[in-house]
This record gives C-alpha cells, sequence and structure tokens, in this order.
C-alpha cells in the first residue's frame, strides 16, 4: 500500500471545493485517490490540478463525461507534465474556438435582429426575407453558425 498522500480536507482546502464534491468527482472517475494501510482515502498532489481543471471545465460549460474522457489522456501513475497537460488542451481547443466564435456572433449581433426567423421585426424582412433561415432548422440559424443569404 502506498504511504503519504493528501488528505480529502487538506485537497478541500487547497481546491475550495467541499468534500462532498470531491468524493462525487471520484464516484465520476475524474481523480483516483488511493487507501493507506488503515484504510483512510488519500490523494495525490496532482490530483489538486485534476480538480482545478474539472472546476474550470465545468465553468466553461464541458459536460462531466467529456471531462473524464479528457483526463484519461493523463498517465494515472505519475504527475502529468506540461507535455500531458498540453495534449489534453487540443482536444479542448477545437471546442473553445467554436464556442469563442459563437460569443462573438452573439455579442455583434444581439441588440439587433438575432436570425430567429420569427419577422416579428421589420429588420427580419432584411435579414430573412421569406423565413429562408427555417430550411436551415429550427432556433436562432445565424447565431448557430448558419450564414445569412448574400443579399444583405
Amino acid at each position: 500500500m502506498k504511504t503519504g498522500g493528501l488528505t480529502i480536507g487538506e485537497v478541500a482546502q487547497r481546491t475550495g471545493l467541499a468534500t462532498s464534491a470531491i468524493r462525487y468527482y471520484e464516484d465520476e472517475g475524474l481523480v483516483h485517490p488511493f487507501r493507506t494501510d488503515s484504510g483512510q482515502r488519500r490523494f495525490d498532489r496532482s490530483d489538486i490540478r485534476r480538480l482545478s481543471f474539472v472546476m474550470i471545465a465545468q465553468n466553461l460549460g464541458f459536460r462531466i463525461s467529456d471531462i473524464r474522457n479528457a483526463l484519461r489522456s493523463l498517465p494515472d501513475h505519475r504527475t502529468p507534465t506540461k507535455a500531458d497537460w498540453g495534449k489534453l488542451s487540443k482536444g479542448f481547443r477545437r471546442d473553445l474556438d467554436d464556442r469563442i466564435l459563437q460569443m462573438q456572433r452573439l455579442r455583434d449581433k444581439l441588440d439587433g435582429c438575432i436570425g430567429c426567423g420569427c419577422l416579428s421585426l421589420k429588420a427580419c424582412k432584411l435579414y430573412n426575407p421569406d423565413d429562408a433561415a427555417k430550411r436551415g432548422g429550427h432556433g436562432p440559424r445565424y447565431l448557430l453558425g448558419d450564414s445569412p443569404p448574400d443579399t444583405l
């Protein structure tokens, strides 16, 4: 059995997470504490970084399953290196870039027509003549990434 490590209370203090949240993340397979000879749960110092990544990724709207899959790329039996974290970040980069573009479109168009296809505003006739946006599906098509016709 392994000795040393951090108690769940120490990890909670370092991360700002409640111990119940840390146990939840353990149940979800995001961290893998070990047990001492006396059966106490202990964490490696690298688990602080893993939990910090979980907190940040959740704040950005990533699902637990996405986070779990990303963390699987990190080594289990050693502290992840900068290269390990860089490899993990490549998978998130595309999604983050897409989210940034979507937020920029929302920011830039929120005060005008939102491209919903409702034709309730006079301006909608300019951006969505004859309700052309409905061909792309439901919702705010132009904010979701569809391009309005080139006639604008």
